[in-house]
């Protein structure tokens, strides 16, 4: 067990070191394709069944039971296959040597964690607003948002950057280091990461609230929330103590993700968001436009100062720190529950 809960911290170590490498095809990937295809049949099948069921209220529409259905066999399938071909992988590692087990351990879990791979993506965008490349800046938003970024201005790019890293230090970085301690355990650390993977990658893909994807995505948006919401609120604690050691606001980090914990219509991304906020001592939030429509949602934070470019370096170290803690923590209740048990 001890050696498991190692693979997790070299996991760690080797995606601050190398980050997610383009020359090497991620696991993701594939999951993407399984996503793609799974789709594509269960689509078959749910345009034959397309059956809406009214709802009583007249002020609101009904839904498509078909649809739905189609999208909970999707998100079973796809999580139940994820986590058997890491397991099987892993077993026949084990079969081969136990070095090759741990190696093939430490891979999964590292390409699990993003951390370096948001902080690059993030950079990209600061580095052109230095350049006063406003285009560009945009152009590299729109490649970790959903919202339209044609139009934005350059506080509404960091706004944005900010937003996105915020919430990502949960379900890229946060989630996977607590799920695969979690499952050392039980010895499917790993395939308990990629089944969570396997969940978030459902949510980008089909999890939104627009015509195509309302009925047929639900399933999958739901079952993110509840993946993360044990890990959201636990940012709502590590990101302010995470604020102490980038010399930032812990106390209004802290009084703010309390206060604005909930203005967010995921139940999670909140925390995060707020205590970010909070420790920046900017407001963030508001609304974007998705497909063309606009989205209003409420401000997060006091906003005592404006944005600046500068905030996206500053929530970058406030992801790494909180995410340290993150492992720290996990590490050492996973020892700690390892020495009462002998």
């Amino acid at each position: 067990m001890i050696w498991l809960l190692l693979d997790v911290v070299a996991a760690f170590i080797l995606d601050l070191i190398f980050g997610d490498p383009y020359w090497l095809p991620h696991p993701v990937r594939f999951i993407g394709l399984l996503i793609k295809y799974t789709e594509k049949v269960l689509r078959k099948f749910t345009y034959k069944n397309k059956e809406i069921i009214k709802s009583e209220n007249e002020n609101t529409l009904g839904y498509n039971r078909g649809e739905r259905f189609g999208g909970i066999i999707l998100t079973l399938f796809v999580v139940s296959i994820t986590f058997l071909i890491v397991w099987a992988i892993l077993k026949i590692a084990l079969l081969v040597h136990p070095v090759v087990f741990h190696i093939a351990n430490i891979y999964f879990i590292y390409s699990a964690i993003a951390a370096k791979c948001l902080a690059d993506e993030a950079k990209k965008v600061f580095y052109r607003l230095q350049k006063s490349d406003l285009e560009g800046a945009r152009e590299s938003l729109s490649m970790l948002v959903g919202r339209e970024t044609a139009t934005l201005s350059e506080m509404e790019v960091v706004r944005g950057v900010v937003e996105t890293t915020a919430e990502n230090t949960v379900d890229g970085v946060m989630s996977p280091i607590i799920y695969a301690v979690a499952g050392t355990f039980f010895g499917i650390g790993a395939p308990l990461v990629y089944a969570f993977k396997a969940i978030s990658t459902l949510d980008s893909m089909v999890g939104y609230m627009n015509e195509k994807y309302i009925d047929f995505g639900r399933f999958s948006a739901k079952t993110d929330d509840a993946a993360n919401y044990i890990p959201a609120r636990l940012s709502g604690l590590l990101i302010p103590l995470g604020a102490v050691f980038c010399g930032m606001n812990i106390k209004k980090s802290f009084r703010i993700m309390l206060r604005d914990r909930r203005n967010h219509k995921s139940p999670n991304f909140a925390y995060p968001e707020a205590a970010v906020a909070g420790a920046l001592e900017v407001r963030i939030g508001g609304n974007n436009i998705y497909f063309g429509k606009v989205v209003e949602k409420p401000t997060i934070g006091d906003g005592d100062r404006e944005l600046e470019g500068l905030d996206i370096p500053r929530t970058i170290r406030l992801m790494y720190w909180s995410s340290l803690l993150t492992l720290g923590l996990c590490v050492s209740l996973g020892l700690l529950i390892l020495v009462l048990l002998h």
